[in-house]
């Protein structure tokens, strides 16, 4: 529906939005993750990380580990430490305090993780295998199961196949460790939050070679909106077997049961970036039906990862998981306004199941000579999707529901006849190549190739009719980067994007896939004997064949999507005790008619700042806080306020075993419209969780 005209908020400098949240000197510089010669005992062993010696490394990024400094491309990562300091409690919280990643545009959602990177949508791995997300079936990786998480910012298909040019983002799962090690957690908050977590792990033989990791989780707590709740059962169990000094095999297994009421956080312009007769809706206002909406959600994983050295030079690799995930979704929301006080209601409801295999090998081969290091990446991948359920979509449902005091019930449930079964089949075979070559200590040269051939049949089981889609895809990568004797390491970059979309528009057909492209001129500075790393980027990303969201609520595929911008991102240690962790990004993303694009705001900055109590008094305590800005963003005509939120957190060692932890997010509870998309969406309100932590 067309949107009245707003009147526009006061503009925003790059100077406020940088004044705002890093007026604090970036000249110290940290990341405590091992190096890559310590990388897989770091990983068996998350204890030993803050004791060893520090250096960026990535796995992600190449699929081989490197240097983060020495690598030409655009990666993050979050570790357990962090997760747990800011007490994360779903994924899309995740990267919060890093460059190039937008999230909380939607409001606290409770069954769905929400992502922008760069501007565009995402994909999620966990453990380096796609988890696949279609429509409204979403899988959700638990954090507390998490040992760190990591986004690779632009297109990644090199490696990873298919995937928006935005990115991905992928959670790596808790690994057994060779030291006996466990903890139990606590906690207690706001909205009813309650939640009992278990994490032990250790050897099972004498000589370690048979290693254990159990992981478990309850918690539940209240949504954002009124009559909305989520409660989760998660247990991962994982093996880790030493088959001979050069085998090793590790099985990872999860399953992750969901029972609530969905927090669905659409609201119309009129009444919260506009004004009305009536005042502005209050945030928790929910359109929903609360007595027939519900979120049952099952989700099961197995699979393992398989390492042989065949010698110095030749290791073989192979990650295969067999995932299911159980649906049954009923879902009310607001539609467009009726009147002055009313508003129309459309309803969606999904009811089945998703199973997927995928199978990654690899062959990794390095060699040296006095002049170079060379590393070359051989690998097939093969992908495997059906989704089958009934699935409804009515745009007009119920009665008119009163826009600023609800009520509920005048309805007619929604009979079996007006559902439509449908069959989603996807394969999808890869082939790549990718070769790093590294000169006089100096130069990283950085080239891939990769083929990939996609089959997607959707099937109407009700009507009969099926649509098929064979597509076929080549892309390239490369990049260069220079190591400069005081750490400052300029680098250039070309990568590539190709994605099949399994879902269909408004009308039933396919979407034709989305291609991408980004050229990126960077700098990564981390020099020898500082705790930490500064990295700045500027990019230029485009897309093919995008989806944008219709004037009618539809996602519609309208020509190409540009996005440019500049990031700026810093984790540090500025003493012994004080960590800073500060960024800044700037995205100017554009349709194809030059508008901006809508939910992205051009300035965004963050800093947290913590420090450590130790040899005093208050040795035991830490300390933190952060604040997070947004700039205003837009909706065709509709401008969307910028806003700031403060966080803080505190934490005391009771004893060697015992801590305890206070974390709030939103500290000052500040109302504000995080996005606008044809909805709108209010941001997140205050949490406040206690913990009580035992770890042995």
């Amino acid at each position: 529906m067309p949107h009245p005209r707003l009147v526009p908020a006061p503009a925003n400098c790059l100077g406020r939005a940088i004044c705002r949240c890093l007026n604090v000197s970036l000249s110290g510089t940290l990341l405590a993750i091992p190096a890559a010669a310590l990388a897989q005992d770091a990983q068996e062993n998350p204890a030993q990380e803050e004791t060893t010696e520090t250096m960026v490394v990535v796995g992600t990024a190449l699929k081989v580990e490197a240097p983060l400094v020495e690598t030409p491309r655009p990666v993050s990562t979050v570790n357990r430490e962090e997760l747990d300091e800011r007490n994360v409690q779903s994924l899309d919280e995740t990267f919060r305090y890093r460059a190039g990643v937008l999230s909380g545009h939607y409001g606290a959602d409770n069954n769905t993780d929400w992502f922008k990177v760069r501007g565009f949508d995402h994909s999620t791995y966990q453990n380096g295998l796609r988890i696949y997300r279609e429509g409204f079936y979403q899988w959700l990786p638990e954090p507390y199961g998490l040992e760190r998480v990591e986004v690779f910012k632009g297109p990644s298909s090199i490696l990873y196949g298919e995937a928006p040019p935005g990115g991905l983002i992928n959670a790596v799962s808790k690994r057994p460790t060779r030291e006996e090690q466990g903890r139990v957690d606590l906690q207690v908050g706001n909205r009813d939050h309650r939640q009992v977590g278990l994490d032990t792990s250790g050897p099972l033989s004498e000589s370690g070679d048979v290693r254990y990791r159990l992981v478990g989780l309850y918690k539940e707590r209240d949504g954002d909106l009124d009559h909305t709740e989520n409660e989760r059962y998660y247990l991962a169990p994982s093996l880790a077997v030493d088959l001979s000094d050069d085998t090793t095999i590790t099985f990872l297994g999860s399953f992750q049961k969901d029972d609530g009421v969905p927090t669905n956080p659409f609201k119309l312009a009129y009444g919260t970036v506009q004004d009305t007769p009536f005042g502005k809706v209050d945030p928790s206002t929910n359109y929903s039906e609360p007595g027939y909406d519900k979120d049952e959600r099952t989700q099961s994983a197995l699979g393992y990862e398989f390492e042989h050295h065949f010698n110095d030079t030749w290791t073989f690799e192979q990650d295969l998981r067999y995932s299911e995930l159980d649906l049954d979704l009923r879902s009310t929301y607001i539609l467009s306004q009726a009147s002055a006080t009313e508003g129309y209601r459309g309803h969606l409801q999904r009811d089945g199941e998703i199973e997927s295999w995928t199978v990654d090998n690899r062959m990794v081969g390095k060699w040296f000579t006095e002049r170079t290091e060379n590393t070359l990446l051989i690998g097939i991948d093969y992908q495997d999707f059906n989704l089958q359920g009934a699935e409804g979509d009515l745009f007009s449902f119920g009665a008119p529901i009163d826009i600023f005091d609800p009520e509920y019930g005048n309805f007619t449930p929604v009979d079996d006849s007006q559902l439509i079964e449908r069959e989603i089949d996807k394969q999808q075979l890869g082939l790549y190549l990718q070769d790093q070559l590294r000169l006089d200590d100096r130069w990283v040269l950085l080239g891939g190739v990769r083929y990939d051939s996609a089959e997607t049949d959707n099937a109407n089981r009700t009507s009969g009719v099926t649509q098929r889609s064979d597509d076929d895809a080549l892309s390239w990568s490369g990049g260069v980067m220079y190591l400069g004797e005081n750490g400052i390491n300029p680098y250039l970059s070309y990568t590539e994007s190709f994605e099949p979309i399994g879902r269909v528009d408004d009308g039933g057909s396919l979407y034709d896939p989305r291609e991408g492209e980004q050229w990126e001129l960077g700098l990564k500075y981390a020099p020898p004997g500082w705790d930490g790393y500064v990295t700045a980027a500027v990019f230029d990303l485009e897309e093919n064949n995008t989806l944008v969201t219709s004037p009618a609520g539809f996602q519609v595929q309208e020509g190409e999507r540009k996005s440019t911008g500049f990031e700026l991102e810093s984790v540090s240690y500025l003493t012994d005790n004080l960590q800073l962790t500060a960024a800044y990004t700037y995205t100017d993303a554009r349709l194809e008619d030059d508008e901006r694009a809508p939910l992205i705001p051009r300035h965004q900055a963050s800093a947290w700042l913590d420090y450590a109590f130790a040899g005093n008094a208050l040795d035991g305590l830490k300390i933190g806080g952060g604040v997070r800005y947004v700039g205003e963003s837009v909706d065709g005509d509709i401008e969307v306020p910028d806003y700031t939120v403060v966080d803080a957190m505190a934490s005391y060692d009771l004893t060697d075993h015992w801590r305890t932890q206070v974390n709030v997010t939103n500290l000052t509870d500040k109302e504000y419209v995080a996005s606008c998309d044809y909805w709108c969406y209010y941001g997140e309100s205050r949490s406040v969780i206690g913990s009580l932590s035992y770890r042995w």
